[in-house]
């Protein structure tokens, strides 16, 4: 009889509860709410709106000719690639550029600018072309994870910028959407095989989009995604497809953690932990890497190759993933130390600065202290 009372409770919690997830909005973590102190003075001239790209996406590889293990680049190849996506990457860059500068010195003309390229960019309906390559599909990902994740601290600002610009707001969010449902088109139903490092940025992408429009089946899809790339993360904390690039296998590792850590931190501000995902595989990854940075022999072994190729994995700017880290896991004393010398972080590609977002009292340590931002 007990049973029989039981299971409808049951149901009806169940069913209550996940009415009340669907329901909720979701958010962004707490770094984001940072207010704007808004400054009089004028802001910097807007550079002009980066031409829209409509056209089919795709690109040259820069590792065009290599083998297998796609590490070795090829000049010519290299040149095209960066000169075909050149209106991409300066939007991408002079966005989180300007929202920084806005975030900072509180200057509306630095906002208005920002909104006026996306804006431009949503309404010519920009990198929606459904004819791409694996490169091209590579730049769309990453361009709307460059591009939500900037969008995000104007969203969230508790000082409510984006009050004053609903109708840009809303076509900005519209094409966010449209280009988010492509990027889950370009990035589902892979292989194993062929998921790697490619896959957790779509993810990531997918994931802020998915904040700053408010879609619940993008952050769905982004989790879901993320645990299929946990379960690639071995016992001892290795990727294999990232393996695969031989000499270049650490620092794809590493490479690999940003996405990674900032889908599981926004994940965690709305309720989900994805920490201990394959017994604890995201930490058993950063861990595997930052052993890799003082001792790369294992690499070298498990890689299949003689050496590795060890200047990304020398270059602090490749860490930003530290400042979400350091909010999932307790870091040690002596971790904090080396990332505070490390830092400040800005990656555009996660949009922006991050220490600023994750770790705003250090932000405002070294601000004092006069160090160069």
């Amino acid at each position: 009889m007990k049973t029989r009372l039981a299971l409808p409770c049951l149901l009806g919690s169940l069913l209550l509860s996940s009415a009340v997830h669907a329901a909720s909005a979701l958010v962004p973590p707490m770094g984001y709410y940072a207010a704007v102190e808004i400054r009089k003075g004028k802001a910097q001239a807007c550079p002009a709106v980066p031409e829209p790209y409509t056209s089919p996406l795709t690109f040259r590889s820069k590792y065009e000719g290599s083998d297998s293990a796609r590490a070795t680049l090829n000049k010519e190849a290299e040149k095209a690639f960066l000169q075909g996506i050149a209106p991409i990457t300066q939007l991408e860059r002079g966005f989180s550029r300007i929202v920084t500068r806005y975030m900072e010195k509180g200057r509306t003309g630095d906002l208005e600018c920002a909104l006026s390229w996306l804006d431009a960019w949503a309404e010519d309906e920009a990198l929606l072309s459904t004819q791409s390559n694996h490169t091209g599909k590579s730049m769309r990902k990453w361009a709307l994870g460059s591009l939500a994740g900037a969008y995000l601290l104007l969203k969230f600002s508790s000082s409510q910028p984006l009050a004053a610009y609903p109708e840009q707001a809303q076509r900005i969010e519209d094409w966010f959407a449209e280009v988010g449902e492509q990027v889950i088109k370009d990035w589902s139903d892979l292989p194993l095989k062929r998921i790697n490092n490619h896959s957790y940025w779509a993810a990531w992408a997918v994931m802020a989009a998915g904040v700053a429009t408010n879609r619940r089946d993008f952050f769905d899809w982004a989790v879901e995604q993320f645990h299929i790339y946990a379960n690639q993360v071995d016992p001892e904390g290795f990727l294999p497809n990232e393996l695969k690039r031989r000499q270049r296998a650490l620092a794809y590792h590493n490479y690999s953690l940003p996405p990674l850590m900032m889908i599981a931190v926004f994940a965690r501000a709305n309720g989900v932990d994805l920490r201990n995902d394959n017994e604890g595989a995201l930490g058993r990854l950063a861990s595997r890497v930052l052993a890799g940075v003082e001792d790369p022999e294992p690499f070298v072994e498990r890689a299949d190759d003689e050496d590795q190729n060890m200047k990304d994995v020398h270059d602090d700017s490749k860490y930003s993933w530290l400042e979400p880290y350091c909010v999932l896991y307790a870091c040690s004393p002596d971790l904090r130390e080396r990332k505070a010398e490390m830092g400040p972080f800005k990656n555009f590609r996660l949009g922006g600065d991050l220490t600023r977002i994750f770790d705003p009292d250090e932000k405002s340590s070294k601000s004092t202290l006069g160090k160069r931002d």
